[in-house]
């Protein structure tokens, strides 16, 4: 009888699945349409969860430096995770270039301005009283939008008319709901479903601005919390060709070697 019992949960285990893991993904609010295309098959395909959290890239960088409890960090900026390996909070060797971020000058259909004959000049337009980037001091998006602008020899007529998102989602919400009339966003948002059929954009040249290598990296976390399993399976999805033809539709072009 205990034989019989013994061999009884032994076939159990065999076919019971391993425990799913509840794997938290702090990313780039540059991301929130193509991560939310590729999680689902991730999670189809390993039986895991994705906790998903959006946000800057720099308030990322804070918090998981005062430990929270994130498991994988995907940052519009490398030298966030770079510091993070740094000081060893993240682990060794698995960081990744995801894609090279790029910004775009976005005006919603009922602007006059003709932004893709303007470009950068239109900021200076007698019509636009607010414009909407990121907040630079923890925003890649918004540090690139005052290089492009320094570039281009409009930032000194401009600053005053800046409005500053929390992060990249909040400052296209901005522009998109009419409180600023022009908006600095992120190339992946304005080619979102949502703001695909709602406004035009001119797309800055790359040369303007600091090159935006976005890196995702598994935290220290994973490991104590016995989600690193799970990170790296995520990681090695990130980089499957389903997903980098995701990261290609919203913009995020491959970095070179």
């Amino acid at each position: 009888m205990r034989r019989a019992s013994f061999l009884f949960l032994a076939l159990l285990f065999l076919v019971l699945p391993a425990f799913a893991a509840d794997l938290r993904l702090a990313a780039a609010s540059d991301l929130n349409f193509a991560i939310k295309q590729i999680i689902p098959q991730y999670e189809r395909d390993t039986g895991n969860h994705v906790l998903l959290t959006l946000g800057s890239s720099g308030t990322f960088f804070t918090q998981i430096s005062e430990g929270a409890p994130f498991d994988v960090y995907l940052s519009a900026d490398r030298s966030y995770p770079d510091q993070l390996l740094q000081r060893r909070l993240a682990e060794s060797g698995t960081l990744f270039i995801y894609g090279v971020g790029r910004i775009v000058v976005w005006v919603p259909v009922s602007s006059t301005i003709d932004v893709r004959k303007l470009g950068m000049q239109s900021l200076l337009q007698p019509s636009i009283r607010k414009i909407s980037i990121a907040n630079p001091d923890h925003a890649p998006y918004g540090r690139a939008a005052v290089s492009a602008m320094q570039s281009a020899g409009v930032y000194d007529r401009v600053k005053n008319k800046l409005v500053l998102g929390e992060n990249i989602s909040q400052a296209a919400e901005f522009v998109g709901s009419g409180s600023a009339q022009v908006g600095i966003l992120a190339l992946s948002l304005a080619l979102s479903d949502p703001m695909r059929g709602k406004g035009t954009y001119w797309e800055v040249p790359t040369g303007t601005y600091p090159v935006m290598e976005q890196a995702g990296i598994i935290l220290r976390h994973a490991r104590e919390s016995g989600n690193l399993d799970a990170a790296r399976s995520f990681m090695s999805a990130l980089k499957s060709p389903q997903a980098r033809a995701v990261l290609e539709r919203y913009g995020f072009t491959a970095a070179r070697p």
